[in-house]
């Protein structure tokens, strides 16, 4: 089939490139001039996994190309998806500027009875408002509005694509329908779920399962609160209660707090929408303020380490707000760091893919290449991102490097008992800080001359 995409964003052009991949004729349109000039040159404006491959391989077989001609890209498609950004607004409402100037700029040069689909995160009734702006502008209505929201998550989103849980198509009419279901064809033979419904079911569709999903993140993130002060084990409890089929072991891993492109504006969405509609959604409304004290706590059990180092300073691993992906939107570290740097603490800091985004937003913070370059004369190092590279870290080397040592690692991706045998003072998310007194004495007696923490260090 004949597919234009507008917008060539992280949505845009991760869509475009699988539906090429599955066979079918894709252009990829953009009002930004620089990012079609590199997108024509080969180069991908992010990081994921096996997007640049993919690209390469459907353009140079001429089923995907690039334009920041609009007229061009639009004209003789049979489908037409909108895939612009729609940010935070000032209440917290999803700004839907762009998807509107979209709707305006495509209509008087789509064809008759084109389909013009809806993968852009909206609220529910813009596939309607879409509809009515496309018949203003056009002033016949010979098309179709469909909304076709995504389910893909950063890091993986060329899988997510070609083997989705599901598909949801939100259609008003038959004919449209079935046009979507024509473009899905090659992933529905594999019996993939296909959710058939109205457009504003779809719409809320996307926006309850991001919601849904932040708040087993927020559950989770209480629950090894309570770990820690019972001395229990978050792990275990998750593992117990995520091998319940009805509950299932995603989203229950205990961390710094949710961020990313699509939870945080997302519940904010989801909450100005029930607020719209006269049905609050207090269960969210709590979520996004204990998302937002997570950061702040792990903050402070940082600084709590720290209370007797003389010029503290603390290394941060990881700064993307989740592994495989350079993206540091709303990522913890944008709110743990500069809240350390406030009370006088020197970061130090690194990350392998999100380290040159990370700088343009976090003034101040020491940049290196290498994590134990980074750890060199830290008090403190901290695991933000759970990057596999970190898993593996070269913890006698760690150890070498840092002035005192104390790791905390806020992802669990370390196992306790080989980080204590290093000589570290360990803190996790739900599970107790060991050492309990501080340093174990034979990390002290190892290293005498590098100034270890006291052994009364202050438990967090």
């Amino acid at each position: 089939m004949r597919v234009s995409m507008i917008g060539a964003g992280y949505v845009g052009l991760t869509t475009g490139v699988c539906l090429a991949e599955m066979g079918h004729e894709v252009i990829c349109a953009d009002i930004d001039r620089d990012r079609i000039a590199h997108l024509n040159a080969g180069s991908t404006p992010f990081m994921e996994n096996g997007l640049a491959e993919m690209m390469s391989r459907n353009v140079a077989a001429g089923r995907l190309a690039f334009t920041d001609n609009l007229p061009e890209a639009v004209a003789n498609r049979e489908i037409i998806m909108i895939a612009v950004g729609t940010p935070k607004g000032a209440a917290g409402e999803a700004d839907l500027s762009f998807v509107r100037e979209a709707a305006r700029r495509i209509a008087p040069h789509m064809s008759p009875k084109t389909v013009v689909t809806l993968k852009s995160t909206v609220v529910v009734g813009t596939a309607r408002e879409v509809r009515e702006i496309i018949a203003e502008e056009r002033g016949a209505l010979d098309f179709w509005v469909t909304s076709n929201p995504e389910f893909l998550r950063e890091g993986s989103a060329i899988h997510d694509f070609l083997h989705p849980d599901r598909i949801v198509i939100g259609a008003d009419d038959r004919d449209a329908a079935d046009r979507l279901i024509e473009l899905y064809k090659p992933l529905l033979r594999r019996d993939v779920p296909l959710v058939e419904t109205g457009t504003e079911n779809a719409e809320l569709i996307k926006y309850a399962a991001n919601a849904f999903l932040a708040l087993k993140i927020g559950f989770i993130n209480d629950v090894a609160d309570l770990c820690e002060s019972i001395e229990g084990d978050i792990q275990a409890v998750a593992r117990g209660i995520g091998l319940d089929k009805r509950i299932g072991p995603s989203f229950l891993a205990p961390g710094p707090g949710y961020g990313g492109s699509c939870f945080p504006k997302d519940t904010e969405a989801f909450v100005a929408t029930g607020r719209a509609h006269y049905a609050p959604q207090p269960l969210i409304e709590a979520v996004i303020d204990r998302n937002a004290k997570r950061r702040r706590r792990i903050a402070e059990r940082i600084l709590d380490e720290l209370q007797t180092a003389r010029r503290p300073t603390v290394t941060v691993l990881g700064v993307a707000f989740k592994a495989d992906t350079d993206d540091v939107r709303e990522s913890p570290a944008l709110y743990i760091i500069p809240y350390l740097q406030e009370k006088g603490v020197t970061v130090r800091a690194f990350d392998p893919w999100a380290a040159a985004n990370g700088a343009k937003l976090l003034p101040d913070v020491e940049w290196y290449n290498d994590p134990y370059e980074a750890a060199e004369g830290a008090h403190l190092t901290a695991i933000l991102t759970e990057w596999n590279m970190f898993r593996t870290l070269d913890l006698k080397l760690m150890a070498e490097r840092m002035r005192k040592r104390v790791l905390f690692d806020c992802r669990n991706i370390l196992d306790p008992e080989t980080v204590i045998e290093h000589g570290f003072r360990h803190l996790s998310i739900g599970r107790a800080t060991l050492p309990r007194d501080g340093f174990a004495r034979r990390a002290t007696e190892a290293a005498p001359a590098r100034n270890l923490l006291a052994t009364s260090a202050k438990r967090s």
